[in-house]
């Protein structure tokens, strides 16, 4: 039998093995179970574009996936398609709440009726409303050009090559739509600002953002009021450019007549070089991120830093502001032979 005082410390060394075991085990389960935790969720983005047929909506969409937020799989986002008709658009903000996503970007078709996708969503998450306007302060934040402004611009850049004076057609964007509304003012700004009666303006319809249709629209005015129409001003490219297309088909010179448009988009951008119309571009990727980034901040909380490169390139000019303000007005910028080819660059 061994001395005592060797038994005892027999007995401490297995006591003290016994502890460092059962805390090696705690250690361990503790270590399995936290690999075994899920990881943190990330948040869900419904985007709620009004239609995906025109090529301003395709370049917000391609925007916004490349968002550095989306590429480095901190979000996850599904695009909408509302087809053009506002109560889609609100059926689909029912079916982004049921969903569980966790904000709702909308690109909203009807500057009334949609502001039904506020009202079933403005309890529960946030709503950020984008590119367009609609008739509700109740949002999280909206994020736009000034389109006031942008019809304003290319207004008056048409009546600055007419001289102040001659006969001009609208061509509306869809009604009720906030740019048809606001863009509309800002044509009528511009027009105003000749000497009273300069200006008639001929005719004025609506062709819904449409290419196809401002040509069928165009053909049957420069038919019925021949050799008269000086000016043409576009609520948006694709309409100056059916009209561009009409202009052509009757075997009319481009270069006679006066046309803009608003949004810079890629065949527009072209036509400027070739000195068919003027462009007002708005930032279709700027709308976009600015969205994805304010819709980020919602969700995250402070703590969320924006990701996207457009606040440094629009410093001075639009302010992330923590991301809390209830407005954010993306810059305009004419689109002119000087810079279209940088802006068609950016594109690829």
């Amino acid at each position: 039998m061994p001395p005592a005082g060797e038994r005892s410390n027999d007995f401490f060394s297995a006591q003290l093995m016994n502890k460092m075991s059962r805390l090696t085990a705690v250690l361990l389960t503790a270590a399995v179970l936290a690999s075994a935790a899920p990881p943190p969720k990330k948040p869900r983005i419904a985007v709620l574009m009004y239609g995906n047929k025109a090529e301003f909506v395709q370049l917000m969409q391609r925007y916004g996936r490349q968002h550095p937020a989306v590429t480095g799989g901190l979000v996850d986002i599904t695009f909408y398609d509302g087809r053009y008709d506002a109560a889609v658009q609100n059926d689909q903000a029912q079916l982004a709440i049921n969903s569980k996503a966790d904000a709702i970007i909308v690109n909203p078709m009807d500057f009334e009726a949609n502001v039904e996708v506020v009202k079933k969503a403005k309890a529960r998450i946030p709503v950020i409303v984008t590119n367009a306007r609609l008739h509700t302060d109740e949002m999280t934040s909206e994020i736009a050009s000034d389109d006031v402004l942008g019809g304003y611009l290319e207004a008056r850049n048409v009546l600055q090559k007419l001289g102040c004076k001659g006969n001009v057609v609208i061509i509306e964007g869809p009604k009720g739509g906030s740019g048809e509304i606001q863009r509309g003012l800002g044509n009528m700004k511009a027009i105003g600002e000749c000497p009273a009666g300069a200006v008639k303006i001929l005719e004025r319809r609506t062709a819904n953002w449409s290419r196809a249709e401002a040509l069928d629209l165009m053909q049957n005015w420069l038919s019925r009021h021949r050799g008269t129409i000086q000016g043409v001003i576009g609520q948006n490219d694709e309409m100056a450019l059916g009209a561009i297309e009409a202009i052509k088909s009757a075997g009319l010179q481009v270069n006679k007549f006066a046309i803009a448009g608003i949004d810079g988009v890629t065949d527009a951008i072209e036509a400027v070089k070739r000195g068919e119309m003027t462009s007002i571009l708005q930032d279709a990727r700027a709308q976009m991120h600015a969205s994805i980034d304010v819709a980020m901040r919602a969700v995250l909380g402070p703590n969320y830093k924006p990701l996207s490169p457009i606040w440094k390139q629009y410093a001075g000019n639009l302010e992330w502001a923590d991301g809390q303000s209830k407005r954010y007005a993306i810059p305009w910028t004419v689109v002119t032979p000087a810079n279209a080819d940088s802006l068609l660059q950016g594109r690829k």
